[in-house]
């Protein structure tokens, strides 16, 4: 509590210094300021290690595997091309957060302006959504790998893969711009502090005096239109795929079919397991579970899958292996 009254005479100061350029009933101007973790403010140095530590092993393994598939021409199909488009979103989701908290971390640089605020809340969901996209794209490859095996090439063409990256990020940007106006056209004559290490689109909301029940009904729509039936299609995805595996003559051939879907799985549930986590906590155990809880789990959210997506696939796929040693094979050779 402490922690908080000193940052709202620091907010009210900021807003005094802006009186002479915007109305004193708008606090917009004056911007935001990001307190971390609260009730845990004393460790935020110590908590900054390990996030630190994952942001980095994100970006380098994200980093490897987009250079792997990239550089070796086996690897240019469209399970891989999938890969490598989830890699890129994973790094530009994990880099859209971290660097902010962590100089809020060490540095105390906790403030923010509100368009500064409304830009890391756009792409953060943004992302989410198109990350969310990738994965439904990934399920579909595996479908029709598995359910049509001889039109697979006929399917997935490189043409379709570009219509299919270029509808991610189509739908991404039309669920979730007009959040920027529904955001803008609210009045805000609070002190902008907000009780976490990044800005999000429910957390700027509840700082307006307005009425916020728009805001509350789009963000509840946009997650069911995107997320929500996302995981439904991908649901679909697998149910078919495990009739299509079970229906295989030998064991050996279902075995093999299980394992191509494995990794695909696993991500699949590191990604949406820990997000269903915290919407189902913060709804109806938002009294009972502290609300440092909710922001810790929402920046390991943010790091984690980031960081072992690439292990998994690493350590699952032989091709991807067989492509990393190959690559800096070459680039041993090279710098000779």
């Amino acid at each position: 509590m402490t922690q908080v009254r000193a940052l709202q005479k620091i907010m009210a100061l900021l807003f005094a210094n802006s009186t002479a350029a915007v109305n004193s009933s708008d606090t917009r101007m004056a911007g935001c300021l990001l307190i971390g973790i609260p009730g845990l403010e004393h460790l935020h140095i110590w908590l900054s290690i390990p996030l630190f530590t994952m942001y980095v092993a994100a970006l380098i393994g994200n980093g490897i595997l987009i250079c792997v598939i990239l550089s070796q021409p086996s690897l240019h199909e469209p399970m891989y091309i999938f890969l490598s488009m989830l890699a890129s979103t994973d790094v530009l989701l994990s880099t859209s957060t971290m660097p902010k908290t962590l100089a809020n971390f060490w540095l105390g640089s906790s403030h923010i302006s509100f368009d500064g605020c409304l830009t890391q809340m756009f792409f953060i969901h943004f992302l989410f959504v198109a990350d969310s996209a990738v994965l439904l794209a990934m399920a579909f490859d595996r479908y029709v790998a598995i359910c049509s095996p001889l039109r697979y090439a006929t399917i997935l063409t490189s043409t379709v893969i570009g219509k299919i990256a270029a509808a991610t990020l189509t739908r991404s940007f039309i669920i979730m711009f007009p959040s920027i106006f529904l955001l803008k056209r609210l009045h805000y004559c609070r002190i902008n502090i907000i009780e976490h290490t990044f800005c999000e689109h429910m957390g700027i909301a509840r700082l307006s005096c307005s009425d916020i029940s728009i805001n509350v009904w789009y963000g509840l729509a946009a997650a069911l239109l995107s997320t929500g039936l996302d995981i439904i299609l991908i649901a679909v995805s697998y149910i078919h795929i495990l009739l299509a595996v079970f229906r295989l003559p030998s064991q050996d051939a279902q075995s093999k079919a299980l394992s191509t879907c494995g990794s695909h799985v696993c991500v699949i549930l590191l990604f949406y397991v820990p997000a269903l986590f915290s919407v189902f906590a913060y709804r109806f155990g938002g009294r009972r579970i502290p609300r440092y809880v909710h922001i810790l789990l929402a920046n390991l959210y943010v790091v984690i899958p980031p960081m072992l997506n690439p292990i998994i696939y690493g350590v699952r796929t032989k091709q991807i292996l067989e492509g990393a040693k190959e690559m800096f094979s070459n680039l041993y050779k090279e710098s000779k």
